[in-house]
């Protein structure tokens, strides 16, 4: 993808030549992977406003960080959304932003969630973002870039295999590629279900 998110999490080099060089020494490693109603990710999957912004991304002519920020930026409008989530055996109503589904720790460009994401622990870090007040969205996305944004008091964080997901927009995104799907959304994890070439033996 244009921001390498899961290339930066297993310690891809960040030019085309240190990550051919790197490729002498990689090691074939296995990891887990995820879907969202059948439907495969490897490293982020969301509803909401990242669903929202990759949708609205996916159109541009021009990727890149750039516009990706650009695009954000036009958004911040956007309002939280009502939500019912079953993991566990609970069943809750939240109001939030977003809920996203990591796998790995970032969304790219180094713009860290969950810097302690493990792709081989055969769990989901799903990360929800509660509502709070408009004013302090800067705030939050410079917790983003600086990877703190785990530590937010608006960002709760369930550790499972499995969660269901009913809201009146379905619109997901995975691995940041738009994708519309039903209700519920049932997003689980598969663990140890894909090798990898793990670069330098490094994650």
């Amino acid at each position: 993808g244009s921001g390498n998110g899961f290339a930066y999490h297993i310690g891809m080099g960040r030019t085309v030549k240190k990550a051919i060089v790197q490729l002498k020494d990689a090691k074939i490693e296995t990891i887990d992977s995820c879907t969202a109603n059948g439907a495969p990710f490897v490293n982020v999957s969301g509803i909401g406003f990242d669903a929202h912004i990759a949708n609205l991304f996916a159109a541009l002519k021009v990727r890149g960080l750039i516009n990706y920020l650009k695009v954000i930026l036009k958004e911040l409008s956007y309002k939280p959304q009502e939500y019912t989530i079953k993991y566990k055996g609970i069943e809750r109503k939240v109001t939030a932003y977003m809920i996203s589904c990591f796998n790995a720790s970032q969304y790219g460009n180094n713009a860290r969630i969950l810097p302690m994401a493990d792709i081989k622990d055969g769990l989901i870090d799903f990360v929800i973002v509660n509502s709070f007040p408009r004013w302090k969205i800067p705030v939050f996305l410079l917790k983003v870039a600086t990877g703190k944004a785990h530590l937010s008091k608006y960002v709760e964080i369930i550790k499972c295999r499995k969660i269901q997901i009913s809201a009146s927009n379905t619109l997901l995104h995975l691995d940041g590629e738009p994708y519309k799907t039903s209700n519920p959304v049932e997003i689980k994890v598969i663990p140890k279900s894909l090798k990898i070439l793990m670069p330098d033996g490094k994650e």
